[in-house]
């Protein structure tokens, strides 16, 4: 007799947003994706110019909408949900001493509403939102002092909502900091600046950050578990040059270094060329050392939509939409380029088992293209199911291989404004929302096809990614 194909009992099956990509509303500061009107990439403006369109600023507007967002999300069975607290919605310059009343009152309720549903929170301290005004006024990570502003607000946030959410993670895609500074690491960069030394400073100071919060988070409540998050998209050699194999490990490395210190305590020697060969030279602590090894995180978060390909030499490829690619023979590619790859989410759990033996968790994937409404509001989105279908059935060979898997949080569940793009028409969820890439629209929330297949995967603990249709 066949065994029947399903996940471990317990799996989280959830979805993901961020609150600089849903949220909208009044009642916070800025940051630093407000600044980003064409996504991660930038250009990114100085500051709001008066009339012009800014994405962040009403987003899908989950202020007034999270009961019917969070009860569409309960609609499918979730048994989490990963999003972030607006850093500035809290603090809004970021150094005050004492946070804004209404701005914890609003995620109270939110925790609140999910508890009603059974919907474990997944909160994520940093999501592409620094304050603004610390970027501006303080140089953003590049400056100490923002270590003991962050460790402010994470006090604030730890203290209210430690009861009723478990899971924290600290900066999401933390290895963007090395592409994207401004959002993922809070900071300018000037004209003619070592952008190695900024950047790597910047990180450190993330690092000894985070560490000095997971000391903080355990001794307000141990119960509660602290993860990295890394964007994980995997590189393979173009080629089997020697070359080609040796780059694209080194860009893996690249991405895994973010991971490496912060499970592991410490630098990896292998940074010691990276920083020769950039001038790089940290300022730092000697008890930053100490607070980064006796410190380390519970398990391991990683997004992971694709896979790219390496050739040494090679400087073309095509702009993605927030990143840049060379085409892969081998894979279907999305509208916006992206390559379609479930094997490679099957490898990447494979490979940072294999290093690092955390506790994985799948904190973003999904599949960003447009959507057609039919004439009754129907939208069949089949290419979004496949690639689900596809996706889900390599982390459950994954799963077969030894990994350990807590969960899978699909990247927005309902559509919201695009990192990469800042656009709405790259669309991702399984719930429309009529708004466009100009801020037109009502807002009002529709499902799509792979709503209900998302819900059947779920209330079947995935064995339904196994039934011949």
């Amino acid at each position: 007799m066949t065994e029947k194909k399903c996940f471990p009992e317990g799996f989280l099956w959830g979805g993901a947003v961020a609150a600089n990509q849903c949220e909208g509303a009044e009642g916070r500061g800025l940051c630093v994706s407000d600044m980003a009107p064409h996504g991660v990439r930038g250009p990114y403006d100085e500051v709001q110019e008066p009339g012009k369109y800014y994405p962040h600023t009403v987003a899908v507007d989950c202020y007034h909408h999270y009961k019917e967002d969070i009860a569409l999300m309960a609609e499918m069975g979730f048994n989490c949900f990963r999003l972030s607290i607006a850093w500035s919605r809290i603090f809004p310059h970021g150094d005050e001493a004492q946070p804004s009343e209404e701005g914890l009152q609003f995620y109270d309720d939110i925790f609140n509403e999910m508890q009603k549903y059974g919907i474990q929170p997944i909160v994520t301290l940093s999501h592409y939102e620094t304050p603004l005004y610390l970027v501006d006024h303080y140089g953003g990570w590049r400056n100490r002092k923002t270590i003991d502003f962050y460790l402010n607000y994470c006090k604030a946030v730890f203290e209210r909502y430690h009861d009723r959410v478990k899971y924290w993670l600290s900066f999401n895609e933390m290895n963007n900091v090395l592409d994207f500074y401004f959002v993922a690491g809070g900071i300018r960069i000037d004209e003619g600046e070592n952008k190695a030394q900024a950047m790597y400073q910047a990180s450190h100071h993330m690092f000894v950050a985070t560490a000095r919060s997971i000391a903080l988070l355990r001794s307000i409540d141990p119960s509660c578990k602290y993860g990295c998050m890394v964007n994980s998209s995997t590189l393979y050699p173009a080629t089997c040059n020697p070359v080609d194999v040796f780059g694209a490990y080194r860009g893996r490395r690249r991405k895994y270094f973010f991971m490496d210190v912060q499970v592991n305590g410490r630098y990896p020697r292998y940074i010691q060329r990276t920083w020769r060969e950039n001038d790089v030279h940290l300022e730092t602590r000697p008890e930053d050392f100490e607070v980064m090894a006796a410190n380390t995180v519970d398990f391991i978060s990683f997004s992971y939509y694709r896979s790219n390909t390496y050739e040494d030499g090679k400087q073309t490829g095509s702009d993605t939409g927030g990143f840049i690619s060379d085409p892969n023979p081998y894979l279907e590619r999305t509208a916006f380029g992206w390559q379609i790859d479930p094997m490679g989410l099957r490898y990447v759990c494979n490979e940072i088992t294999d290093l690092f033996h955390k506790p994985l968790l799948i904190a973003e994937n999904g599949m960003g293209t447009y959507d057609e409404v039919n004439p009754d509001g129907s939208i069949d989105d089949d290419y979004r199911i496949d690639y689900l279908k596809r996706h889900l059935q390599a982390v459950y060979e994954a799963i077969q291989d030894g990994c350990e898997i807590m969960g899978y949080t699909y990247w927005g569940p309902l559509d919201i404004v695009s990192a990469g793009t800042a656009q709405m028409s790259k669309r991702y969820g399984f719930v429309y929302v009529d708004r466009d890439d100009e801020g037109h629209g009502t807002l009002k929330r529709s499902k799509k096809k792979s709503f209900d297949y998302y819900k059947n995967v779920i209330a079947t603990n995935g064995a339904s990614l196994f039934e011949e249709v």
